[in-house]
Order: structure tokens, then C-alpha cells, then sequence
């Protein structure tokens, strides 16, 4: 994470001092500072080339030309009126082949005579070796963990791939290289693999350049921004709005605007549901939830709202308030920019991360920013649309109704089974279900700038004292 943010910064950095054909020297300059992270500095220089451009949006893995500079791919991407197809990639020389073995025995082990894991394994997995110590047969096992949580010594410990843990959809695996690869056919782009990765191997391509470019080419952009965006930093929220308004945005818009047209209208889809007798209806505002259903659990589909996203609402508002202006949502989901290529009145999407990036690379201090914008009460409340279980709560405080409800906080496969457990008994533990595929919802986005228990902190801090001045 921190080498992806120095990335960005340094990016954002050669972009506004016009010097974008020497990035080049960037790999360099990590290299002597980061060098003893890996084997050798020429090492660390490759890593940090092929994830640079990776960022930049092209697919590590299919380089033709080893010797074409990172200078020559940063003018490709600006020459772009399209977004790339593919969002994520894997870095295969930062990816470390992580070996496919989860549980393993450590050198913690006895040799007891009871034998607790030999004789409880189910599949005769495990054995002794001529010093007495347990061996497990990676091809026998089927990783129940029993003799983990048998052993009286913990000598057994569960070592999985880390990535390939995270993925709720199993979208990624390893090639006959051994290397991570991404099904895109599976991805639901939840971005959990890409801050899983211990050697921050995946990543996420951004559009940050091309929005760059269009404030620098004069083009007139409007800022949609996520509610989560208020938990990032501890300033105001005008004045966040502010340092966003400091890079060259012609508008600022709040999505909360959007979160409240989404509250009622799913509240409406909710009713509507009901009277036809359809047993629960699970929420639309999480794109990897969708997606997730779209790829892998098309018989929860009817199950699942129609009801437009907070970005999608705001989005369509700011394309009739402002016609001219292109639209750039900002917010802590990798997902969205799937949802923003497929919206037309969506031009750009970026994360938080890279906006915290790119206001560290122009030395724009937020606290120093001057204060935009302004919001009604119902604004505020849509906020929460932020954390988990704030949809559930925006809709009951917008429609001043009581919903008896349940919450999916984390998508994860167990989750994921669990939701189909429901459809095909067609009953669920509650009518009303939010599903969010980050735990802890949007402020804990894999997309986002500070970590979730600072966000949640901030926000939290936010909504509070906006409600004593409301009050």
C-alpha cells in the first residue's frame, strides 16, 4: 500500500510540473530507498516498473516490448478516450508463489503418544516421520482443520494464499507458473485480494491521469462524492469539499443526495415486493454484491433490488443541473468503476486513495483549504449510507417507517452460500437484508485513504456533531 501511494503521488507530482516523460527515474528512486525489501535493488526497480504500470492500466503479463519506457505508456493512457477493460492486474514479479498448502506442521511438535491428529484425520492424511514428529499429505488433505484444533501443542498452524483467502467468488488462482491470475470472467471486483497481498502484488488501474488532463485541458468536471469520503480526513466537510474544488473542479456534489432518492424508492421496490409475497429483498447499492449475484448467484436475482445506487441518482442529477460538465465519482469502491463504465452519466471514477494522492502531490493541505458547499438535514442523515447497517437506517429515518431487517457486514463465500441457502428455501431471517461486500461498509472500502477504525472514527465523530447543530 505504501509503495501504491508513493506511485500515485509521484504520478500526480510529474503530472503537475509538466516533467511526465521522466517517470522513468521513479523506479529508481523507490529502488534506493526500498531496496532491502527484496533481494536486490534491480529487483525492487522491476517490481516497482511493472507496478506502475499496472496503475497506469496495462496488463503486466502481456508486455511485448521489455524496453518501452513507463514514459511511453503515460502518454498512451492520456491519448485514451476509453477506459481499459481490465481494472486489476497481477504483477507477476512482485507476486511471490505462495505455496498451495494450508495446514502444516511446525517443528512445535512432540510426537505424542496420543496421536491426536493421526487418528482423528478423516482422510488418513497425516503420518509420522522416523524422528516421531506429524507429517500431512498436502494430496490426502482437505483442509477440515481437525487436527489443527486437536493438537494439544498448536503445533499445527493454517497457512493459506492470502489472496486467493480474501476472494469471496474464488476469481483468482495460480497459473502453471505457479504466479496469481484473475479470472475476469469470476471477478466481482471487491478489491479484497488487492489489499490482501502482503507484497501489494495487484493492482488497480486509474483514471486519474485522463481527469488530469481534461481540468488542465479547461473541460469543466463535477465531483460526485461518496459520504464515506468524510470519515478520510478530520476536517469539515465543507472544507474537504473545498481542497476537491482547489484541484480544478468546476462542482462539488455530495452522493448522500443521490442516498436519499435511493432510501425512498427502495423503500417503494420494498412494499411493492412484499404485497406480491416475494419473502425478503436484499439491497443494490453494493455493485460487488450485484455483480456477485450476476455471476455467481443468478437465482437470487429477483430477490435482489432494482432500485438505482446513491451514484447513479446523483450522477443522473448533475448531468440535468450541469449538461456540460463531465461527471467523476469519487469514492472507496474498486466495483464502482465497473458500475461507472456501464453508466452513461458517468464519465471518470477514482478512489479515495487516489485522491489523497493526488492532493499530496500538488501539497494541497485540506485543514488550509477554504470551505464549499452546503447540505440539508436529509442529506445528513443519508450519510450513514457510509457503514453497515446505514442503508437499513437511512430508509427507516427517511420513510419514518420500522423495518425488521437483517445485515450481511463482509461478503465473504460462506456469506455468499449462506444468501442462496435463502433463496432456495425462500425464506430469510429478516424481509429487509443489506448486504455490504466490505466489513464495516463503504468507509472500509479497499479503495480508501485511511484505515477503517480511523475512518469509522471520523465519521462517526462527523454525523455526531452534525446532528447537535441539527438539533
Amino acid at each position: 500500500m505504501i509503495i501504491r501511494r508513493d506511485l500515485l503521488t509521484r504520478l500526480a507530482e510529474l503530472f503537475n510540473e509538466e516533467k511526465l516523460k521522466d517517470i522513468d527515474s521513479v523506479p529508481y528512486e523507490i529502488g534506493r530507498r526500498a531496496h532491502q525489501d527484496r533481494c536486490c535493488i534491480h529487483k525492487v526497480r522491476a517490481v516497482s516498473k511493472y507496478k506502475m504500470m499496472g496503475i497506469l492500466g496495462f496488463e503486466v503479463e502481456n508486455e511485448a516490448d521489455e524496453r518501452r519506457l513507463l514514459a511511453d505508456y503515460a502518454e498512451e493512457v492520456l491519448e485514451r478516450t476509453e477506459s481499459p477493460d481490465r481494472i486489476l492486474t497481477v504483477v507477476e514479479e512482485a507476486c511471490t508463489s505462495c505455496v498451495k498448502a494450508n495446514y502444516i506442521v511446525t517443528n512445535l511438535c512432540k510426537g505424542c503418544i496420543a496421536q491426536s491428529c493421526k487418528m482423528n484425520c478423516p482422510k488418513e492424511a497425516v503420518s509420522r516421520s522416523e524422528n516421531g514428529q506429524a507429517i500431512i499429505d498436502q494430496k490426502k488433505c482437505v483442509s477440515c482443520g481437525i487436527c489443527q484444533k486437536l493438537c494439544p501443542y498448536h503445533a499445527i498452524i493454517y497457512m493459506p494464499v492470502p489472496c486467493e483467502e480474501s476472494c469471496p467468488v474464488g476469481a483468482i488462482s495460480k497459473n502453471e507458473k505457479g504466479k496469481e491470475t484473475i479470472d475476469e470472467s469470476k471477478c466481482i471486483l471487491c478489491g479484497k485480494c488487492v489489499n490482501a497481498c502482503p507484497f501489494g502484488s495487484i493492482m488497480e488501474g486509474t483514471q486519474m491521469l485522463q481527469v488530469m488532463k481534461a481540468l488542465k485541458n479547461g473541460e469543466k468536471l463535477t465531483a460526485i462524492v461518496a459520504p464515506a469520503l468524510f470519515g478520510q480526513y478530520k476536517s469539515s466537510p465543507a472544507r474537504i469539499f473545498g481542497a476537491i474544488k482547489e484541484l480544478g473542479f468546476d462542482q462539488v456534489v455530495d452522493v448522500a443526495e443521490g442516498a436519499v432518492d435511493t432510501a425512498r424508492a427502495e423503500y417503494k421496490e420494498f412494499q411493492h415486493k412484499q404485497s406480491e409475497g416475494l419473502p425478503f429483498m436484499t439491497t443494490s447499492c453494493c455493485p460487488a454484491w450485484t455483480e456477485a449475484v450476476d455471476i455467481h448467484a443468478p437465482e437470487l436475482k429477483k430477490y435482489v433490488s432494482d432500485t438505482p445506487s446513491p451514484m447513479a441518482f446523483t450522477a443522473q442529477k448533475c448531468r440535468e443541473r450541469y449538461p456540460e460538465n463531465k461527471t467523476v465519482f469519487i469514492g472507496p469502491c474498486i466495483a464502482k468503476r465497473r458500475e461507472g463504465m456501464r453508466n452513461p452519466d458517468v464519465d471518470f471514477v477514482m478512489t479515495f486513495e487516489e485522491l489523497g494522492c493526488w492532493l499530496n502531490g500538488w501539497k494541497i493541505d485540506v485543514d488550509e483549504c477554504d470551505e464549499y458547499g452546503n447540505w440539508d438535514a436529509e442529506t445528513g442523515f443519508a450519510r450513514v449510507f457510509a457503514v453497515s447497517g446505514g442503508v437499513t437506517k437511512s430508509l427507516m429515518t427517511l420513510n419514518n417507517v420500522d423495518v425488521k431487517s437483517y445485515l450481511v457486514d463482509g461478503l465473504t463465500k460462506k456469506q455468499l452460500r449462506l444468501m442462496k441457502t435463502f433463496a432456495s428455501k425462500k425464506a430469510a431471517p429478516a424481509p429487509f437484508i443489506e448486504v455490504m461486500s466490505c466489513p464495516g461498509g463503504c468507509i472500509c472500502g479497499p479503495g480508501s485513504h485511511e484505515f477503517p477504525a480511523e475512518a469509522q472514527r471520523n465519521l462517526n465523530e462527523m454525523l455526531a456533531s452534525e446532528n447537535k447543530i441539527s438539533g
